[in-house]
């Protein structure tokens, strides 16, 4: 049996992942669970998986965990603080890691794992975004194995062909298509996203997801975070990257070929088939999702993305282009302004409106971002800028 441990197992990346062990559980066995400070649902967890062990981010609730696992008799080592986490994803008996943790604060503990040659199945872009030279430099110098289960870049990585190793190959690839969903808003004007409200913000048509990606769904930051990642994943030039709209999210992204073909991978707008297929990869396994009825499927449609009303994209394009001190200034500024927005002290279009303005106020070069500590501490100054903003 593969032993798992799940970074951010209270989120819906975990839920899904869960339910796909559900589904084999003859296959997987949680070795540890990782979470911020849901202790109600992280107890419920142990008392179903019976972990090895338990973490929460949050020192108070992880408190409250272990006295409720010790009267429950419960044979779970609880322990807490981010530096628990990072130590965790070293451990030896551990197969696979599922990278889940929302945000930069996921970056060290994905770092880590990569150090330690695990195989990462990587739910979290920002690791990419925040340092993904150094992420994936050190992956190749450890020999850990980087699986996507963003749908759209595992979808890439079924889509592309294999190496011998089972890694992707780019013989033949002309660029790769990222497809997005278009949100809540796809349509809207930015006179009509003046007056939209964050309960519309966080009513996704398609995925149900946590209030940050959905808000950056909202406002293309997501597909603009998941441009980003498929260049450092796929080492694939910004010219070579495009993104379309397909409102019905059903082809999760595609391959061109420099012979004209396109290679799609389609599948219910369910996060447990990616996972699925990265938990067994090379094999198969059950994910529990619903197949897709091809006699009852709408039609497929596709359109440009509006750079005009959702100037948050370009804006990561561009970052990307600048380097890494606009792509931590990029993903600081954005976290530090969707918690505004879900808090109702700003508007929504203020969050790519305010996010502009830090990047334009960016002067540190590239070469003093080389490692973790200067990366980290730059984006602790740039969400104090945000903060002030």
């Amino acid at each position: 049996m593969k032993q798992i441990s799940i970074l951010g197992a209270t989120g819906s990346i975990g839920d899904s992942t869960l339910k796909v062990i559900r589904n084999n559980r003859d296959l997987y066995q949680i070795h540890s669970l990782v979470a911020h400070k849901s202790v109600e649902k992280m107890f419920a967890l142990c008392e179903e998986f019976n972990p090895r062990y338990a973490i929460l981010e949050d020192e108070a609730a992880a408190l409250l965990l272990k006295e409720r696992v010790k009267a429950a008799g419960l044979n779970v080592e609880v322990e807490a603080g981010e530096s628990a986490v990072i130590s965790l994803v070293k451990a030896n008996e551990i197969d696979l890691v599922v990278a889940a943790i929302v945000g930069a604060k996921g970056f060290l503990s994905s770092l880590s794992a990569a150090r330690a040659g695990k195989t990462i199945l990587l739910a979290n872009k920002e690791t990419l975004v925040v340092g993904g030279a150094l992420f994936m430099q050190e992956a190749k110098k450890f020999g850990a194995t980087i699986l996507p289960i963003d749908s759209e870049h595992n979808a890439l990585f079924q889509s592309l062909p294999k190496n011998i190793d089972g890694t992707a190959g780019y013989e033949g690839v002309k660029q790769l298509i990222l497809t997005a969903s278009g949100g809540p808003f796809r349509g809207f004007s930015r006179e009509q996203l003046e007056k939209v409200t964050l309960e519309q913000a966080l009513k996704h048509p398609n995925w149900a997801m946590g209030a940050k990606v959905t808000i950056d769904s909202a406002t293309l930051m997501n597909k603009g975070l998941e441009f980003i990642e498929a260049h450092f994943l796929f080492e694939m030039p910004v010219d070579k990257i495009q993104v379309v709209v397909h409102p019905q999210s059903m082809i999760h992204s595609l391959v061109e070929y420099i012979d004209g073909s396109l290679i799609s991978q389609m599948g219910a707008a369910d996060m447990a088939i990616p996972i699925a297929h990265a938990l067994a990869y090379p094999q198969r396994v059950v994910s529990g999702a619903k197949s897709l009825d091809l006699t009852k499927m709408s039609a497929l449609t596709f359109e440009a993305p509006d750079l005009v009303a959702f100037p948050a994209l370009q804006l990561a394009k561009e970052s990307l282009i600048a380097g890494a001190s606009h792509l931590v200034a990029l993903n600081a500024a954005n976290e530090v302004f969707v918690e505004q927005f879900l808090q109702k002290k700003i508007r929504f279009v203020e969050i790519a409106d305010k996010l502009a303005k830090v990047l334009d106020g960016v002067v540190i070069s590239n070469h003093a971002l080389q490692d973790e500590a200067s990366l980290l501490a730059y984006d602790q100054s740039i969400r104090e800028i945000a903060q002030h903003i």
